[in-house]
């Protein structure tokens, strides 16, 4: 079975413009890719809406006052629910400089309920997991979330869970292709 094509290709340096072509190369660098992420390349092609979110998403993440492994852990999270595999496999990079090890990214596919989560991160994908089936949060689920983090980590987690619900559907709607690894 083919991938499907995409709807929206990713840009060159003239669709992109020299600014956001910047951009992309040091993403892919950071990344890991070695080459600018299909998902920048492409979003890159609307100039000023991308910076924008380029701008929203680094407040998120790497910017945001969450441990990046906690971040990385409710990511991954979205990404698998979303049956995003393109999230999925660039995050996958991202944690484990963040910290989580291979079984720590098999875990987080069987949810918050699998064995060996702290408090603390099962109280964050619970709240993952209720963001994504019920686009919102349950007493029961605030409460728990409210015993390990502060009302302001409360925030940023529901906004970080529901932007990546977001890029998931962008990223499926306009069949951003994998990237390729480098020296492939």
């Amino acid at each position: 079975m083919t991938a499907p094509r995409p709807r929206a290709t990713p840009g060159g340096r003239r669709d992109v413009g020299p600014v956001n072509w910047l951009i992309c190369r040091i993403a892919g660098r950071v990344a890991g890719t070695g080459r600018p992420p299909n998902l920048f390349l492409t979003l890159a092609r609307s100039r000023g809406l991308f910076r924008g979110w380029l701008w929203f998403a680094g407040r998120l993440m790497p910017g945001g006052t969450l441990p990046r492994r906690e971040t990385e852990l409710v990511i991954l999270r979205v990404a698998h629910l979303r049956d995003c595999r393109y999230e999925f496999d660039h995050h996958v990079r991202l944690a484990r400089r963040a910290g989580l090890h291979d079984r720590d990214i098999e875990r987080v596919k069987k949810g918050p309920h699998a064995l060996g989560w702290s408090m603390r991160e099962a109280a964050l994908l619970i709240a993952t997991d209720r963001l994504h089936t019920e686009r919102d949060l349950d007493d029961e689920t605030w409460i728990r979330l409210r015993a390990v983090l502060t009302e302001a980590e409360c925030i940023e987690l529901t906004m970080l869970a529901t932007h990546y619900e977001m890029l998931a559907t962008v990223i499926t709607a306009l069949r951003v292709q994998p990237d390729r690894r480098p020296g492939g």
